[in-house]
This record gives structure tokens, C-alpha cells and sequence, in this order.
């Protein structure tokens, strides 16, 4: 299935930490079961990817690497035990990857070696490359299909705008903060389950884009916005007035782990109430396959927003890696997205 493939392909290779990336011509990687070759279209790049490849936040992966998380990619070949994927089909390239004798041993795409010894193993003997190339090597239960002709056609979607908790219909639930990248994609998640959303922020504009925005696509939408003050007590009252909050969903950064605002969405729960009120914390990682199958659906139905007022997408040719990565930490809220072209 492979024949057709080139013997080699460009790609960006980080040597060491700190060394920045070159680009290099690397093999083509083998294709066998359990793994699809894609070729890749458009590579996300996160707001931290700086930071984690000039070392400034301390993640431990293998080097040499390719670098790289997720991407919408299209297939090259399968490999010989795939059933439903084919070459020529347009897919979510995911790059949280589990091992599948032991799903609790998992690490992230080039930028996080895991927790143990079994993911260690995985990210150095198996599956070491990101997406920063033109080809990538990946596992079938990664590939996420979608469906070319209703997103991109219909809806109009292009493969870099598509770069972009338990819950249950008409729960209220609090989002904070809502005005980054991450936050935002939780707001609209929210709305299009048919949740109540509060949307918790310091930006007032931007949280009022978020609102007028998502009204504009879904009329009957349920958003409420609140401004965060980083007062406890003030941010707590402002979330009383809404009645019962049924789910918090915390996306925090790194450098607001001191802000108060979970504490202000959580009131005084943190103590016996937890048990007496049957209250869950839940800590995550990133999410499981079926969610992103269940978002792939919903994105596909159109009920998430879509436009260029809306979607504003920075495109980088591989060469131009360094501004790539540095505009990606400065282009950050809802719907700002840096990708990397491998074939611009």
C-alpha cells in the first residue's frame, strides 16, 4: 500500500533543547500494523510550544525529534490490518497516544515522554515523531476520520480552521477562564451540547465577542458572561445570582495557578460537603478518543461557529518555524490559530 510513497520527506528536527529546530530531509517512516503513514496538511502549533522546546518549561522527551502535536492530515497508506481507514481520507491526526495493552500508560506527541517506563518505551522505541513534517507515522485509532465534503464543502471549513467533563443537556455549567483558546473551544462545546453556559473571564470584549458570536450561529443559545475581578468574595456573589452551577471546567495556565476564580466557582464545597453533597472532582488529561469522535459529529451538524470574522488563522511555511512558534505564543484567544504548512 505503500509503494507509492517517497523513500524520504522534509521534516523539523530538534537535536537538543535550546537548539532550535532544523529543517532536514529524514526517511520515509515504516508503515505496519496498527499505524497509518499521513501526509500532513496543516500542524497545529500551542501557545506553549516555545517554551517547551527552548527549554523554559522543563518537559522531558527523546531527542533527536521531530516536533509537533496534533494536525488534519489525509492519508497515505494503512497498514495491513486497517478496516474502515483508506488512503486519500481526511483526518484528525491526535497526539495524545495510549498504550494499548495498558491505556493508563500514555504520553503527549513530541512534547511529553509520560509518567512511567511503559510510555517512555512507547515515545522512544515507537512512536517518537511529531507532525512538523510532511509525513507522519501514526496509529490507526488516532487517525480521526471526517467527513471532507460536509466541513469543508458545505460548511465551509478549511483544514487549518479546523486546526482549532461530563455534562448533560441543560446543566449549568461555569467556564473559566473562557477567553483563551482552550476556554473558548469549552464554551462552544458547552453551548452545542445544549448546556447553560457561564462564561467567566477578565477580558469584557472579548467575552462579549464569545457571546454575540456563538448567539449569531445558535439563537437559542444559553451564554451568560461574568466578568473575573480576582475578588473572591465579589466573583463568588456574581455566580450566586445564577442558582444551582452544575460543572466548573477550569482550563488555568500555568501562570495563573494563584487566581482565585475556581475557588470563587467552587464557593465552600472543598470540605464534608464534597461527600454530603456527592459532589466530583475530576482531574484530566486532555480528553479520550470518543470525545473527539463525539466532537468531530457535532462539528460536522455546523453547530459550532464558523468565518473569518470569527476564525483568524496565521499560516507558517516549515522554514519559517521560529516566527511560527513565536507568533503562536502571542496569538492566543478564541479562535486565533497558528499551524504550520508542510508543503507551502
Amino acid at each position: 500500500m505503500a509503494s507509492d510513497l517517497p523513500c524520504h520527506h522534509r521534516a523539523l528536527v530538534l537535536e537538543a533543547v535550546g537548539a532550535g529546530f532544523e529543517t532536514k530531509k529524514i526517511p520515509m517512516p515504516s508503515l505496519d500494523a496498527g499505524s497509518a503513514i499521513v501526509q500532513v496538511l496543516s500542524a497545529g502549533v500551542r501557545s506553549y510550544h516555545r517554551e517547551i522546546y527552548n527549554g523554559q518549561r522543563h518537559y522531558n522527551f527523546p531527542k533527536l525529534i521531530v516536533g509537533g502535536i496534533s494536525a488534519i492530515a489525509r492519508i497515505a497508506a494503512v497498514g495491513p490490518d486497517a478496516v474502515a481507514l483508506h488512503a486519500g481520507q481526511l483526518v484528525f491526526a491526535d497526539c495524545k497516544i495510549h498504550a494499548r495493552d495498558d491505556p493508563d500508560s500514555l504520553f503527549v506527541t513530541a512534547i511529553h515522554e509520560g509518567m512511567n517506563d511503559r510510555s517512555k518505551k512507547l515515545i522512544t522505541d515507537v512512536w517518537r515523531d511529531g507532525v512538523f513534517a510532511q509525513y507522519a507515522k501514526i496509529p490507526l485509532e488516532n487517525c480521526i476520520p471526517l467527513d471532507e465534503t460536509k466541513l469543508c464543502r458545505q460548511l465551509g471549513y478549511t483544514t487549518n480552521d479546523l486546526m482549532d467533563i461530563k455534562l448533560e443537556p441543560g446543566e449549568t455549567v461555569v467556564v473559566c477562564p473562557a477567553t483563551g483558546g482552550f476556554g473558548g473551544a469549552g464554551v462552544q462545546v458547552a453551548v452545542a451540547m445544549g448546556a447553560r453556559v457561564i462564561a467567566m473571564g477578565r477580558d469584557e470584549e472579548e467575552l462579549a465577542r464569545l457571546s454575540a458570536h456563538i448567539k449569531s450561529g445558535t439563537p437559542r443559545a444559553s451564554i451568560e458572561t461574568v466578568k473575573l475581578t480576582g475578588d473572591l468574595e465579589t466573583d463568588t456573589v456574581a455566580l450566586q445570582a445564577f442558582g444551582t452551577i452544575d460543572a466548573v471546567i477550569d482550563f488555568t495556565p500555568p501562570f495563573a495557578c494563584k487566581s482565585t476564580h475556581l475557588k470563587s466557582a467552587v464557593e465552600d464545597v472543598i470540605d464534608y460537603k464534597v461527600m454530603a453533597l456527592n459532589i466530583t472532582l475530576k482531574g484530566k488529561l486532555m480528553y479520550e478518543r470518543e470525545d473527539v469522535v463525539l466532537f468531530v459529529k457535532m462539528l460536522e451538524s455546523g453547530l459550532f461557529p464558523r468565518g473569518k470574522d470569527f476564525a483568524d488563522v496565521k499560516a507558517f511555511a516549515m522554514e519559517d518555524w521560529n516566527e511560527a512558534l513565536d507568533t503562536a505564543a502571542e496569538h492566543i484567544g478564541i479562535g486565533k490559530v497558528v499551524v504550520i504548512e508542510p508543503w507551502s
